[in-house]
């Protein structure tokens, strides 16, 4: 029998909250932007990292309001998320030179979202060739940097682009 080993895993697993209570809004609330992986905040929403990722610099959008529809959005944070995934492609682009993109927003928990009351736009970076062995033989991912070292980059290159504006 193979063992993989992913001890970050019980933090989430102890901490209880995955079940519980909302990651977007649990992370706008504790205002520490540096440890809840938050790398830009708009005037209606924000970019957060994914602290699970498929791959690195797989980051997340969302409204700052608790909704769970596109049609509960206000026009102005839907514009805004928009503005935000064009930027953060930038931001991508800047910091991981990827090969493309993937885009994508599951509506509910039967489209597979897993924070399904909180409307949320995955991003991530993508090369050819990185569906390796891994993916398809083992079911297993493999991330080649940090969260910490991941967040840096694309905080700094929203800092930057920021700056050009």
């Amino acid at each position: 029998m193979e063992h993989l080993w992913t001890p970050w895993r019980s933090t989430y697993m102890k901490s209880g909250k995955h079940a519980s209570s909302c990651i977007f809004c649990d992370a706008i609330a504790r205002n520490d932007d540096t440890e809840t992986l938050i790398a830009y905040r708009g005037q209606h929403t924000f970019v957060i990292l994914n602290r699970y990722p498929y791959t690195s610099g797989h980051l997340m959008i969302a409204p700052y309001a608790h909704v769970s529809t596109l049609n509960e959005a206000t026009e102005d944070a839907l514009d805004e998320m928009m503005r935000l995934v064009r930027r953060s492609e930038t931001v991508l682009q800047d910091a991981y030179h990827p090969d493309g993109m993937n885009l994508g927003m599951n509506l509910g928990r039967a489209a597979g979202a897993g924070v399904a009351e909180h409307i949320h736009m995955h991003m991530l970076p993508r090369w050819n060739g990185d569906a390796n062995f891994m993916s398809t033989v083992a079911e297993t991912r493999i991330i080649p940097e940090s969260l910490d070292e991941t967040y840096s980059k694309i905080k700094q290159a929203f800092d930057s682009l920021r700056d050009r504006h």
